[in-house]
């Protein structure tokens, strides 16, 4: 759903975003209202943030929930479920980061085909992007795009039994430990 619905500019967005309590996002001058979670989504994501940040213990790189944005040359601002970036320069700016190297959305009935398409394209764009984790909250299901040395993108899906390797972060788990909790 557009929140407004003529272009603004990305300063207009920031300084919005700044006083508002409600989250959007923003994408080539729209701004759109984050839809609500539900439990399913929520737990999901806390899975999934609990499996990766202790694998990240002394490393450089920092995990980062849906409330930091991702930003790519002004074209957008997104919030990603989850996202790990190891660069340094993303220790510059406390909300917004520019050089992820893995992000995952769990999926939502309301943003599924965008988040399969259109937002995968906008973060394709991001050269420091290796892997893109889509997570089905109706099934154990995970797909993972991951970019390959040729600079195109290969899809691996995990199903139920499945172990899910998130190869940018060398890191393997059951996807029984991803869906634990869902009712």
């Amino acid at each position: 759903m557009i929140a407004v619905p003529h272009y603004i500019t990305p300063a207009d967005y920031l300084a919005l975003e700044r006083q508002n309590p409600i989250r959007h996002e923003y994408r080539r001058g729209l701004v759109y209202a984050m839809t609500g979670g539900s439990d399913a989504h929520s737990r999901i994501a806390v899975n999934l943030l609990s499996l990766i940040n202790p694998h990240l213990d002394g490393t450089n790189c920092r995990l980062y929930n849906g409330d930091v944005k991702v930003n790519y040359a002004d074209d957008f601002y997104y919030y990603p479920d989850a996202f790990v970036t190891c660069d340094p320069r993303d220790r510059d700016d406390r909300y917004i980061k520019r050089y992820p190297k893995l992000i995952a959305e769990v999926l939502s009935p309301a943003t599924e085909a965008f988040d399969r398409q259109d937002k995968f394209d906008d973060y394709s764009q991001i050269d420091s992007l290796e892997e893109y984790v889509l997570i089905s909250q109706d099934s154990q299901r995970v797909e993972c795009r991951r970019r390959n040395a040729n600079k195109t993108w290969e899809t691996t899906v995990y199903e139920m039994g499945d172990r899910v390797t998130l190869a940018s972060l060398k890191l393997e788990f059951s996807i029984a430990k991803l869906y634990r909790g869902i009712d």
